[in-house]
Parts: C-alpha cells; structure tokens; sequence
C-alpha cells in the first residue's frame, strides 16, 4: 500500500500537471471506485471545474475545487493498496485495469489505475465539512512532520498500551500516514525490536523514535518513494527508496551496519523485517 512518501509523491505530481487546469469530462469505467456521490453525480460534480490547490492528509489526496471563481467542493482520492495516477494524452490506449478517467485542457487525461480496485474517490459539495463525507480523515493522528507530533506527545500515547511498537506505529490515530516500510526502516534505526511492548519505551527511545521517523519519511520523499509492489509515478517513474532500505524487504540479507542476517516476522499479520543484533528483543 503506498504509504505517506508515496502519496506525496503523487500529490506533488498532480499539482505539477493539474493544477489550474479545467477538467472537462470523464469516464467511470468502475463504479464501485466512487465511494460518493453516484459515478454519473461524480463526473457532474467535476465537469467545468478548476484545481485550485491539492492537499495530502495522512494517505488521503484532496483537491480543491472552483468553478467560475466560486467554491465547487473537494475531490478526495485514497489510492489504497495498488491505486496509482496516470498523466498522458487521450489517445494512449487504455490498460486493463483502468478505473477512472477525466480529461483535461490542453487534450491530457488523468487515469485512475487499480489492480487490486479497492482505491476510492469522493467529491464533497463546499457546504459540507470534507470529514462528515471522508469520514476516515476524522480518525487520523497528527501528521510525521506537524509540531505536535513531539516526543512526549509519542510517548504519552504510547504508554496507555501493551500492544507491540511495530503495530502501534501502524496505527493512523497515533500518527497519519506511516505504513509497513517505514515503521521497520523507523524501528531499526533507533535499535528497537518491532516485538517490544509500546509502554516500555523510554523517554530517550520515544525522542530517537520521533526523530527516526522523520528523518526516513524525508528521505523517502526525496527519493521518490518506494517501489517494493505496484508503486509509480504521475509519469509512471519507480520510486529509489527501495534500494536503500535498511530492512525492510530484506530478508535473510547481511544488515548493513553489523552483517547479521535480517529477520522476517508477523505481527497482527503484516509481516516485519529487523536485524537481531542491532534490534535485540528486550
């Protein structure tokens, strides 16, 4: 699933191609993709409008919309496991798992593309408030790079809890947006074993885990993303992270700070990578 660097990625692609652009037109071609309004509803709501500025908001995408200088709602877009966005001209031919496809000015598309089809878009009219319709975006902690999300507010959270670290940092209502990768690549770099049990943390570890946490996204970011499934860009470009990767990914490969071979495990059924030297069990 793209995780917060990879919808970055794609938001700052969108703003690149579509901002200040009028849709105008479009085509459903999977219904179930439209979460709200009704697919026809959808295209209506979008047909004539302008992007005035795309936001992210943990994994969500949302743009904000105008239609003849006056407020035409938001468009929200959560690309889920295998959802990716496709910038290109109408005519290229459409692949198999096309889902949604609006045209533009300036004779360019924008394809919606999901194997797997659980990705979904919203339009949100500009009377209602964005999460009483995204009710998701209701649920979400603060953002990796908000000053809120300090140390001890980690800390304070994470204290009220048993469950183990690697599955607290999976939790969007601790912090938006972080996924399986970085919370592995999170873990290793602040030596704390996924296993270890969330109000255990010291005061210390919550500091270099906030830390950890930010420095990986941003280098994530820089580099475009991770491309370990079905991760593309607006130009159909492979995220670099991969080839970094402390951990993640690497399984039964020499770590790359002491040699041991790296560890896979489950945990609530997502599998997690560590290096047992560097990340002992406490």
């Amino acid at each position: 699933m793209p995780e917060l660097p990879e919808v970055e990625t794609v938001r700052r692609g969108l703003t690149q191609q579509t901002l200040q652009r009028v849709c105008t037109g479009g085509e459903v071609l999977l219904s179930r993709t439209i979460a709200t309004p009704t697919p026809e509803l959808f295209l209506v709501a979008l047909q004539q409008t302008q992007i005035q500025e795309w936001r992210r908001r943990g994994k969500y995408l949302l743009a904000d919309l105008s239609r003849e200088g006056e407020p035409a709602g938001t468009w929200g877009v959560h690309l889920r496991m295998t959802g990716q966005f496709f910038w290109t001209e109408p005519a290229t031919p459409l692949t198999k798992h096309t889902r949604v496809r609006l045209r533009f000015e300036g004779d360019r598309e924008l394809r919606f593309i999901d194997i797997r089809s659980f990705g979904q878009m919203w339009w949100v009219p500009p009377d209602r408030p964005v999460e009483s319709v995204i009710t998701g975006l209701s649920k979400l902690g603060p953002e990796p790079f908000a000053p809120e999300f300090t140390a001890r507010y980690l800390r304070d959270r994470l204290r009220r809890s048993q469950r183990p670290i690697k599955t607290a940092l999976l939790d969007q209502s601790l912090v938006a947006g972080i996924g399986n990768i970085y919370a592995d690549e999170s873990l290793f770099r602040t030596g704390i074993h996924p296993t270890t049990p969330s109000d255990r943390l010291t005061k210390i570890q919550a500091e270099k885990l906030r830390e950890a946490i930010v420095e990986v996204l941003t280098a994530s970011i820089g580099a475009g993303g991770t491309t370990f499934s079905d991760f593309r860009d607006l130009t159909g470009v492979n995220g670099n992270y991969g080839g970094q990767a402390w951990v993640y990914g690497r399984k039964d490969q020499p770590c790359r700070t002491c040699g041991t071979s790296i560890q896979k495990l489950k945990l609530a059924g997502r599998s997690s990578h560590f290096c047992p030297r560097c990340q002992p069990c406490s």
